[in-house]
């Protein structure tokens, strides 16, 4: 009877894997703050997504973590980068059985940890950042993305990068703009999966939202709409569950949702030590989720969740 009246219904179609990996290593390394998650070679990134496409998970999203960083980030855009290697290798073995998405931002690819060019006063420069998100989207496009999600949240990003991608005739790859990444406490473990660390002790809520606001992540959002955008996210998603019900109430467009690194350490930390029935928190945390609004959601819990609901 429950289950004939349940209002809302998590399904393996409603999930994103996110997956790193990492160049120069033979082996896959742990993540001590993310339990269960690990940084990939080229080899086990494919036996993932081959687990994962066997599981019913439509998509994954990509990270990558260089040998070499420098003050532009470079291998954002290298033919011959970490990512573009694993899309490449990806798109061979699986072409449109899965969707590869690829996260587009340089702070994994900067020497100092942000997400875009640094001005001589420490601070990032907007304008000049554009050009380089326009060179990794095709880059990325070309290497096979289905889709690119832009997520270092600076203004004019999306605009920016469509234009690059319809001058490269790559007029079907799509967009998932990172609208309301705020500027949040749980990102703590995903610095520890990419290996970045922000440069003099900054932080990014120069570009990143207030977490005290609402109405302004809206208006992040209908901007990244205007400019091309083919869906938008609301990260992180369990502290935001509001603006998460409140765009799926104002917008038609497809709404993504990140539970984040932090998010989900918290939730393996407590079941780690028996304080929760981890595979019950999990199916009821991405449940209010998906309740709230999400038409899907990023989550490190995939997999396991996936199964679950097999």
């Amino acid at each position: 009877m429950r289950r004939l009246v349940a209002e809302t219904r998590l399904s393996v179609d409603d999930l994103v894997a996110p997956l790193f990996v990492r160049e120069g290593i033979e082996e896959p390394q742990a993540i001590q703050s993310l339990p269960g998650v690990v940084q990939h070679t080229q080899d086990t990134l494919e036996a993932e997504v081959e687990r994962l496409v066997g599981l019913g998970v439509p998509a994954v999203m990509l990270f990558g973590i260089p040998l070499r960083k420098d003050a532009e980030g470079s291998e954002a855009w290298n033919p011959e980068g970490v990512i573009q290697v694993a899309l490449r290798r990806l798109r061979k073995a699986f072409d449109d059985d899965v969707v590869l998405m690829a996260d587009l931002c340089l702070d994994e690819y900067t020497d100092h940890g942000h997400c875009g060019i640094v001005d001589d006063r420490g601070r990032v420069d907007n304008d000049a950042t554009l050009e380089l998100y326009a060179n990794a989207a095709v880059a990325q496009a070309d290497a096979g993305a289905h889709l690119v999600a832009p997520s270092g949240m600076m203004d004019g990003q999306v605009l920016a990068i469509r234009d690059a991608l319809d001058e490269a005739d790559f007029t079907e790859t799509a967009i998932l703009a990172y609208s309301a990444k705020y500027a949040s406490s749980f990102y703590g473990p995903f610095r520890e999966a990419v290996d970045v660390t922000i440069a003099d002790g900054g932080d990014r809520s120069g570009y990143q939202q207030d977490w005290r606001n609402g109405r302004e992540a809206m208006e992040e959002i209908r901007f990244d709409l205007s400019e091309g955008a083919d869906m938008v996210m609301v990260k992180p998603a369990l502290a935001y569950l509001d603006i998460i019900t409140r765009a799926r109430m104002e917008i038609d467009a497809p709404l993504a949702a990140y539970h984040v690194s932090g998010e989900y350490a918290m939730l393996k930390a407590a079941a780690r030590n028996g304080w929760i029935d981890g595979d019950r928190a999990a199916l009821e945390v991405l449940t209010a989720i998906k309740r709230a609004g999400a038409d899907f959601i990023l989550t490190y819990l995939s997999g396991e969740v996936a199964a679950l609901l097999d």
